[in-house]
């Protein structure tokens, strides 16, 4: 066998690894997204507690459309708003997965966002986690806007969301605040990517071909083995890596995470709670030591996220 036959030959079975690894995630984090919910409240929802306007575009692509969940009472002068971004793994899902979550903010007096965003699949592979957090940046000036016009001034803004949906949270909160028509107030999220250090993915970093090709199509940058460990993949990654955003400005954070967590990997979560520590950041952790991605298994800490995502809500966009 020649050289250049066994290079090729070894091109390819890298290429086969990491798009089996991208589709391990991606697929993974879609079925999980089936059953994932962090916070399961059912509201009787009628027109004594809010409104709901579906499909209002934000932009141009098809899936450019949000939700927004008004309440009922409108003697207020201003509201805070709840934007709360759908998971599935960035290939997967719809903001009508959260219509439950979106009338539990709304029925606590808050106007609520359901924000879809263009998913990486077979009609668009060119999508990545990059250009869903440039759309979510696109959409809020707009949001803000819509509840205006309906006679909801927004004075404040929380960030949250799931899985794929709490990383986008985090890059508006950390990344993109600063553009925001409103201030954000604080972010909270449960079991987003924060970090994409291939030692902690998978063991990718023993694959640097794989990790390469995986973090390609994540940034939407071109990523070669080369790059792996160096200043050069750090930047190429920067623009989808929350905690790389974090600084003494961050806004107060409220996460949750699984420890065995297989979709997510668990060690991604230490590069955030170190950026937020060195900066001096206000955070709450709480940490699910028998759950996986859909923190399914640990009742006292499933409790205690819920007391806070509303004691961070009164904190922080008022009661």
């Amino acid at each position: 066998m020649s050289k250049n036959t066994g290079k090729k030959k070894g091109k390819v079975m890298w290429g086969v690894i990491y798009v089996v690894t991208f589709l391990v995630f991606f697929l993974g984090s879609a079925i999980i997204k089936l059953t994932y919910n962090p916070v399961a409240i059912n509201i009787d929802w009628n027109d004594s507690i809010g409104k709901s306007y579906t499909d209002i575009s934000y932009g141009e692509k098809e899936q450019n459309k949000f939700d927004l969940y008004v309440p009922a009472d409108t003697g207020k002068q201003t509201y805070g708003l709840v934007v709360y971004l759908h998971a599935g793994g960035f290939t997967t899902g719809d903001k009508s997965d959260d219509v439950s979550m979106l009338q539990y903010f709304t029925s606590k007096g808050y106007v609520a966002a359901g924000i879809n965003y263009t998913l990486q699949d077979d009609n668009n592979p060119e999508a990545s986690v990059y250009t869903m957090s440039q759309e979510i940046k696109n959409s809020i000036p707009v949001v803000v806007e819509e509840a205006k016009k309906l006679g909801y001034e927004i004075d404040g803004i929380a960030m949250s969301g799931g899985s794929a949906g709490g990383c986008l949270a985090l890059l508006y909160a950390y990344r993109d605040a600063e553009t925001a028509p409103v201030p954000v107030k604080c972010v909270i999220e449960a079991v987003g990517p924060s970090s994409f250090e291939p030692d902690d993915w998978y063991g990718l970093g023993e694959n640097p071909e794989a990790a390469a090709g995986l973090f390609s199509i994540m940034s939407g940058n071109v990523i070669i083995a080369d790059m792996i460990g160096t200043s050069a993949y750090q930047d190429a990654i920067k623009d989808i890596s929350p905690y790389m955003w974090v600084n003494e400005t961050t806004v107060p954070t409220l996460m949750a995470y699984g420890k065995q967590d297989k979709i997510c990997p668990f060690g991604t979560v230490k590069y955030l709670i170190n950026a937020l520590d060195e900066n001096h950041v206000t955070y709450d952790y709480i940490e699910f030591s028998h759950s996986g991605h859909g923190l399914q298994n640990d009742n006292k800490q499933y409790k205690q996220y819920l007391e806070k995502m509303d004691e961070y809500l009164a904190r922080y966009l008022g009661a």
